[in-house]
């Protein structure tokens, strides 16, 4: 998809079957960047937010939204795509808010990358710790509400923010989360300038 920007993503002048094999090989990055983890409980600290940001940048706001929809599929079908080799069954524990939040921040990166902040990575990398930021929005709701109203039994549901949420749901994760997404801006503005110049070329 080209913008009127001038910025390109891996997803410009692809065919159907070029997208379909991308929204694949993305999914499988995903899920081999969730097997790289550091164990906290309940919340597993991964690589998925960088791979999800790459892919975002890299593919775009829809190709992206695709292929995380994808990665969610292939999780739900029982393939074990999550982290610790987690399959469907993650949708009803701690990080179900994280798993589907995935979806809206692979499209809110494309879209930043629509915008032409690919061509600028500062801007990049901010907008990468603003998105990342937002994740924390889904990622809450679920333990703090949504999971009790699905009639879903634990201890990590309904907890105190202060004591609970923000000791293991939050602040681990973020000083990892924007060194992630400084990562994915810079290697994203990097291939994607590099691909625009090679197409104007």
């Amino acid at each position: 998809m080209v913008q009127n920007t001038g910025t390109v993503t891996l997803a410009a002048n692809r065919t159907l079957a070029q997208k379909a094999l991308m929204v694949i090989a993305g999914s499988a990055f995903i899920a081999l960047a969730a097997q790289i983890t550091v164990p906290f409980y309940p919340v597993p600290m991964t690589l998925q937010t960088l791979a999800v940001l790459l892919v975002g940048f890299t593919y775009g706001s829809r190709l992206g939204a695709a292929t995380l929809l994808a990665y969610l599929a292939e999780g739900a079908t029982g393939l074990p795509v999550f982290a610790g080799g987690a399959n469907g069954a993650a949708f009803f524990g701690p990080t179900a808010g994280f798993l589907v939040g995935f979806v809206p921040m692979a499209w809110l990166a494309g879209l930043a990358s629509e915008r032409g902040l690919a061509r600028r990575p500062l801007a990049l990398a901010l907008a990468g710790i603003a998105i990342s930021a937002a994740l924390y929005i889904p990622g809450l709701a679920w333990p703090m509400a949504i999971a009790k109203a699905f009639g879903i039994e634990a201890g990590w549901i309904g907890r105190s923010f202060t004591d609970f949420y923000w000791v293991h749901f939050v602040k681990p994760f973020l000083i990892g989360d924007t060194v992630k997404a400084v990562l994915a801006a810079l290697i994203a503005s990097g291939a994607l300038t590099a691909l625009a110049r090679r197409r104007a070329g």
